[in-house]
């Protein structure tokens, strides 16, 4: 059940919404620009999973549902997580959508990202990795993830949970959930460079009425 905050005199429902990046990765670990390709976790990627997992145990954390996308690296980060929270009995009704994998990098996909570097420039991947409206060659750029996939997905499946007070975890990628944290309102496209999302590590938010009251990685 969600917590009680004490508001004016009154006791307000809080509820959670946590998101999750996927533990390290195999391509994370060999310097690859991997998007849409599916790889799995390494042993560091799931050593951190399980971390998540007993810092939300600890902080007493539940959920009433769970998001992934359908790439197994997030999804067998939210099943590694959930267990060691005790929670693994959400994984049969754990939702995995499209809407929510990582940004597609095209033709960048699979390339080592130092050799890329020394092939197109520093300058050109920056822009390439972090432009907000700049796709590399055949891929999405952070606006498309926004307004195309996860926006919408967003405010029509996962928001109205979050209005009934439930608590949710979003277990994703660095570029879905840079595009939720646009979504939230918690970031711009001016300031969301400045966004990271470290492997394995839970980002809280506490909400009160559907409004966020606090933000924080959990530790």
């Amino acid at each position: 059940m969600p917590e009680k905050s004490k508001i004016k005199g009154k006791f307000t429902p809080m509820n959670y919404l946590v998101l999750l990046r996927h533990g390290q990765s195999v391509w994370n670990l060999a310097n690859k620009f991997t998007g849409f390709h599916d790889v799995d976790l390494t042993e560091q990627g799931e050593k951190e999973a399980k971390s998540a997992g007993e810092l939300l145990k600890a902080a007493g954390i539940t959920f009433d549902a769970v998001f992934s996308s359908t790439q197994i690296r997030a999804n067998r980060t939210a099943e590694i997580v959930l267990n060691e929270a005790g929670q693994g009995a959400l994984l049969a009704n754990m939702v995995r959508h499209p809407d929510l994998r990582e940004r597609d990098y095209g033709d960048l996909t699979g390339l080592d990202k130092d050799e890329t570097r020394q092939k197109y420039g520093e300058e050109q991947v920056h822009i390439w990795r972090r432009s907000y409206d700049t796709a590399p060659p055949g891929g999405e750029c952070l606006k498309d993830v926004v307004e195309n996939r996860v926006r919408p997905y967003f405010n029509s499946q996962i928001k109205p949970l979050l209005d009934q007070g439930k608590n949710v975890l979003i277990a994703a990628h660095g570029n879905s959930l840079r595009a939720t944290l646009i979504t939230l309102g918690v970031e711009s496209p001016d300031t969301i460079n400045d966004a990271e999302f470290p492997t394995g590590a839970p980002l809280v938010f506490e909400l009160e009425n559907g409004q966020i009251k606090k933000r924080y990685f959990l530790k």
